[in-house]
């Protein structure tokens, strides 16, 4: 029973570092939608009246395209896993901060600052509470009357 407890759970377990990648969709959140989705056509435009020959706008658009298309293959194949190696060991590190020194240090704080709260309290109750009371009970003996005199 208890073996078959397990094989279920294991089921249900999965690892995030087995998840299958999308080869088709590779911006899903689509975080760089509006950032880098640059055509030739966002970057060189002619205005009516200043035309170049169309020869040269066409080889001009096959051009921008065909060397853009290389030149981010070629750059992401060199430099793409050294640079995600870079990316993953600074996003490690700042979790690692983040997970064993900001957030110990943060409830650390509001451990304190709830201690020091409460002893705030006490004092304001015990001084200034019964200085007010005081003040207004010799306040609550005066009378103000507004006269308007023509």
């Amino acid at each position: 029973m208890a073996d078959q407890y397990n094989i279920n759970e294991e089921k249900y377990v999965k690892d995030s570092h087995t998840k299958e990648i999308d080869l088709v969709n590779r911006d899903p959140k689509q975080i760089n939608e509006d950032v880098v989705k640059v055509d030739f056509e966002d970057v060189i435009a002619e205005p009516d009246g200043t035309h170049s020959l169309d020869g040269v706008w066409k080889a001009s658009y096959t051009t921008f395209t065909v060397s853009k298309y290389w030149c981010y293959r070629i750059l992401s194949a060199i430099f793409g896993v050294p640079v995600a190696l870079l990316w993953g060991f600074l996003f490690a590190c700042i979790s690692f901060c983040h997970i064993w020194a900001v957030m110990p240090c943060i409830k650390s704080y509001l451990i304190e600052t709830q201690c020091l709260s409460r002893i705030y309290s006490l004092c304001i109750h015990t001084f200034c509470d019964p200085l007010f009371e005081a003040i207004g009970k010799i306040c609550s003996s005066v009378r103000v009357v507004v006269r308007k005199e023509v």
